[in-house]
């Protein structure tokens, strides 16, 4: 039986945010292949979660520097496994490789933290980011390391992976794009018209902090710039966790109304005219345009929120990053209905170039098949990978060793054990 372990950074909730609704994507391909699926986190669950046993996952809960997880791997021998995020695949990956040695190593990026951080960083700093910036980034040396030592990443961005060739020298053979994945029915729904439609809508996880920079933004700036124009419009802001800081920000006079948890993120995006989504830093694709797309909404966007989103035809919408431009472009997508209908018409198509499932699946089972034939002679050719692990494991093993010695003894003077 093929066996697939997933160690996740988080449990799945994939209506709280994409990496959620993506992760929910890949494990139902992994079951049509024929893979039995145990799901492991170190993280707390939470009351968003997938009820993960209904269907048929197992469920583990693994433990941070403990010989635990060597005992629970060893008996289960899993013919693969993916890590959720890198930081997964510097914790396990070393007890992975020493306890199932033949099992493929996955590593699903969901985007790269280092370009995310570095991004946020100059973005404070009000700079663009410069090559300098990822180079002497720790946090890029830790996640590139990771994607060496790993058999495959799969990316969700084309610009990432450009950027992992170009900047990081990372072989081709290691990395495969993997974009959000929409179904036939998702590609192909109705989706309301412009008369049955109203108000302009933001979405996004307010744990993620490029959401949390475009909600202030939108409040400070650009809200204001589109109630003058539309005095009776509504802004409704829906989103996973919002702080108290951020529902201090709902203004039902000003139309600014922060939602915060919608129970069904599809209905909201049909029912509004028009999606801002501001984003002035941030990787990966957008889940939230996705969305807008395929339910034909016209999105309002930045480079940074479009950025592997585009193909050969016009952005269902409008590309602008100064408050004055995305309010106009909002405005005359919200009172226009010809250019709103435009728009509405390119999300579909637009969608259909990208995001086509079946294709995308199949691409993906042929990666996997060839590399899992061909696995010894793919490791082989990856010298830098193997010359990572050797001196990864070898450190990350001490340092875990001493981390569950240090426990163990202090769990013996706490039961007065000698």
């Amino acid at each position: 039986m093929k066996k697939l372990l997933i160690i996740g950074y988080v449990w799945p909730e994939p209506n709280s945010s994409a990496a959620g609704s993506r992760m929910m994507q890949l494990i139902h391909f992994f079951q049509a292949q024929g893979y039995h699926i145990t799901f492991a986190s170190p993280a707390q669950q939470t009351e968003h979660m997938v009820d993960l046993l209904t269907l048929n996952i197992d469920v583990e809960n693994i433990s941070l520097n403990c010989t635990s997880f060597d005992t629970f791997i060893n008996a289960l021998q899993p013919t693969t496994v993916m890590f959720d995020r890198f930081m997964m695949e510097e914790q396990f990956g070393w007890r992975v490789s020493e306890q199932c040695p033949q099992a493929l190593r996955i590593l699903d990026t969901e985007d790269l933290f280092c370009l995310r951080n570095a991004r946020h960083q100059a973005y404070k700093q009000q700079r663009s980011i410069t090559d300098e910036d990822l180079l002497n980034s720790d946090m890029a040396k830790r996640e590139v390391a990771s994607i060496f030592r790993s058999d495959i990443s799969l990316m969700i961005s084309s610009v990432e992976i450009a950027l992992l060739q170009r900047l990081f020298k990372v072989e081709a053979s290691l990395l495969h794009y993997c974009p959000f994945m929409l179904s036939h029915a998702q590609l192909t729904q109705n989706n309301p018209t412009y008369q049955q439609r109203e108000d302009f809508m933001a979405i996004g996880n307010f744990r993620h902090a490029p959401n949390w920079d475009a909600v202030l933004w939108l409040k400070q700036q650009i809200w204001p710039l589109i109630r003058k124009q539309l005095p009776n419009t509504k802004l409704n802001i829906y989103g996973a966790y919002p702080p108290p800081k951020a529902t201090d920000l709902h203004d039902q006079k000003a139309g600014f109304l922060v939602k915060g948890w919608v129970d069904n993120a599809v209905l909201a995006m049909q029912s509004a005219k028009v999606c801002l989504a501001p984003l002035r830093f941030g990787a990966g694709i957008k889940g939230k345009l996705a969305e807008a797309m395929y339910c034909a909404t016209p999105s309002v966007t930045t480079d940074i929120g479009a950025e592997s989103m585009q193909t050969s035809l016009p952005w269902a919408g409008a590309i602008a990053n100064d408050p004055q431009t995305i309010a106009n472009a909002a405005i005359k997508l919200y009172q226009d209905e010809q250019a709103w209908q435009v728009a509405s018409n390119l999300g579909q198509q637009n969608a259909l170039l990208m995001y086509q499932q079946a294709g995308i699946l199949a691409q993906l089972a042929e990666k996997l098949t060839q590399v899992t034939t061909n696995l010894e002679v793919h490791r082989q050719t990856n010298f830098i990978g193997s010359m990572l692990n050797h001196h990864h494991h070898k450190s990350t093993q001490y340092m875990s060793q001493w981390i569950d010695v240090k426990t163990q003894l202090k769990l013996l003077e706490e039961n007065n054990v000698e």
